[in-house]
């Protein structure tokens, strides 16, 4: 149980207890709860209501390693979302390292992307300790799989066991990179960290200046990231999707089908480029769901996702993932 659950304290405007009474605000209920009848998904074709008959969406979160119960709303996208949590509890918001979802545990299939459930809590990891290492590339492969929190911060989601970085124990699943061989990494997305990683000449020594996320006391002996048995995008009864682009919307869960093409394009990613993003891979998902032939949906990747470069091979693949996916082979 993370620290401060149950703790008494008198709350104010933007701290909460946990045990206050039910509440609504424009049809949103205690932890995140949504009436029935006050919010409906966003009409495909339609254009989303104005802004003053938006939903006003209430989510309850805590600081990971222990905190009070902070109130969050008015966000409508993740760095927005890492502010209010500053603001809530009143730290910097560059101190928010990336969030879990129902678990202050860093359990790396509860992070939290571009989507939240309508009954989400939200835990927020802050900066802890620094580190300097130096790692001997031995291997072309250093074993890492990176991811960031849409925000400018890339860090380790995954270490394969065997792997030169499993054989260091100093590196853990939830450090942050902020600079290899003296190059500074923050504002870097996972693809450019990876790269640079991928890069480094084997046979040599670099070093990698970490941080790692500030844990709790059940938190410090652990070194790989939680086993969970289910990688679902979302526990609630719907999701609030956040969008680099235009406002957000509020949708139903997504269908057997698109999960199971995110799972296959999200482990796609992690074999060509050595990274895990399930946002990622949903708007690639998305991009394809509707296309026709390849070539199309190359051409869509290229307008949207343009920046990745993605490989032929690659794209080829995922279109594969995606054809497999609707014709119910999964």
């Amino acid at each position: 149980m993370p620290l401060g659950l149950g703790r008494r304290k008198k709350a104010s405007p933007l701290m909460e207890e946990d045990d206050v009474g039910e509440r609504t605000a424009l049809g949103v209920s205690h932890a995140g709860g949504v009436s029935g009848s006050s919010i409906s998904p966003q009409i495909p074709g339609l254009p989303p209501p104005a802004p003053a008959l938006r939903p006003r969406l209430v989510f309850h979160a805590q600081l990971a390693h222990g905190s009070p119960t902070g109130r969050i709303e008015g966000f409508s996208n993740v760095k927005e979302l890492y502010a209010k949590i500053a603001e809530a509890f009143n730290i910097p918001t560059s101190e928010v390292m990336f969030c879990t979802l129902n678990t202050h545990r860093l359990d790396m299939d509860k992070l939290l992307g571009g989507q939240i459930g309508l009954e989400d809590f939200i835990f927020a990891h802050i900066r802890g300790q620094k580190k300097e290492l130096e790692v001997y590339k031995s291997e072309d492969s250093l074993g890492l799989t990176i991811t960031d929190n849409g925000s400018g911060y890339a860090f380790i989601k995954r270490i394969k066991e065997g792997s030169i970085i499993h054989r260091m124990q100093l590196i853990n699943v939830g450090d942050m990179i902020e600079a290899i061989n003296g190059r500074n990494l923050v504002g870097s997305r996972h693809f450019e960290v990876a790269r640079t990683l991928k890069e480094l000449p084997k046979g040599r020594i670099f070093t990698m200046k970490l941080c790692e996320p500030r844990k709790a006391f059940d938190m410090i002996s652990q070194r790989s990231s939680s086993s969970s048995s289910s990688a679902g995008i979302s526990s609630g009864r719907g999701t609030l999707r956040l969008r680099a682009k235009g406002p957000p919307t509020v949708e139903e869960l997504v269908s057997v089908i698109e999960e199971k093409a995110i799972q296959k394009v999200d482990d796609l990613l992690e074999s060509y480029m050595g990274i895990r993003d399930s946002d990622l891979a949903g708007t690639m998902v998305e991009l394809g769901m509707d296309k026709q032939n390849p070539d199309d949906f190359s051409q869509a990747l290229d307008r949207t996702l343009g920046d990745f470069a993605f490989p032929d091979e690659f794209v080829f693949d995922v279109w594969g993932a995606i054809g497999d996916a609707k014709a119910g082979r999964y």
